[in-house]
């Protein structure tokens, strides 16, 4: 039975590749593990999925029809291995336990995805990270954390970004841009809000779990957010 606070972070690919663009920056890779750890340090049980837009994406692969979107799919599952793995390295050259679970059988680099071993290792306080998506094309990265965060009864899932939350227009281009706070799961998706694709806002308003976005590089950040801080964020739900 759950007792502690259980959290899925969803970190992009992209993030993960710095100001390169591509490819993984182990800074980054340091930076992450140090921030998962101080949650687990306040007894957080953490769990993560990551993307795999560093290496390649699927639809972008599959764009010339060269290769056909369904190949190119599983090109990108197992772009999300390869972050897996880096992942699960820097987390645990600072100490800390943690496990690799494939929605792709690769016996050699981690685990089959079982859903009660998953739940197994973050009552010991493992961290778990998900690769390999859903295991099925056609479904992004954003869907496979709402899936598994869903699935691991998580009473949070985190989308770790470069901006603090969602606005209503891009903050980047528009000076005027302003945070939506709260957003309802309808409003996300009646107006295309891209907080998440609309297949995982969907998923994640059937199973009443609350989407938090927020930017990754506040150093702090997700604990604070965890902790109650709604000023760091924006909140679907």
């Amino acid at each position: 039975m759950k007792s502690r606070t259980r959290v899925l972070v969803k970190f992009s690919g992209e993030a993960l590749a710095g100001k390169e663009g591509y490819g993984i920056d182990t800074g980054i890779l340091k930076y992450i593990s140090e921030e998962i750890k101080e949650l687990i340090d306040n007894d957080i049980e953490v769990a993560i999925v990551v993307g795999g837009g560093n290496i390649i994406r699927g639809v972008t692969a599959a764009k010339d029809g060269i290769i056909k979107r369904t190949s190119g799919d599983y090109m990108g599952m197992l772009a999300t291995v390869i972050n897996g793995v880096a992942i699960q390295e820097a987390l645990e050259s600072i100490g800390l336990e943690a496990r690799l679970q494939s929605a792709i059988d690769m016996h050699e680099i981690g685990e089959s995805f079982i859903v009660r071993r998953a739940r197994r290792h973050l009552e010991k306080g493992r961290v778990v990270i998900f690769a390999g998506g859903t295991g099925n094309p056609y479904f992004t990265t954003d869907t496979a954390a709402t899936l598994r965060a869903s699935e691991i009864e998580a009473d949070m899932l985190i989308k770790a970004t470069k901006v603090d939350g969602v606005y209503d227009k891009d903050p980047a281009k528009y000076s005027d841009a302003v945070k939506l706070d709260e957003i309802s799961y309808d409003k996300a998706l009646s107006d295309h809000i891209k907080v998440m694709d609309d297949t995982a806002i969907a998923l994640a308003k059937e199973n009443k779990l609350p989407i938090i976005v927020c930017n990754m590089f506040e150093k702090g950040n997700l604990l604070n957010i965890i902790k109650g801080d709604k000023s760091l964020c924006s909140i679907v739900h």
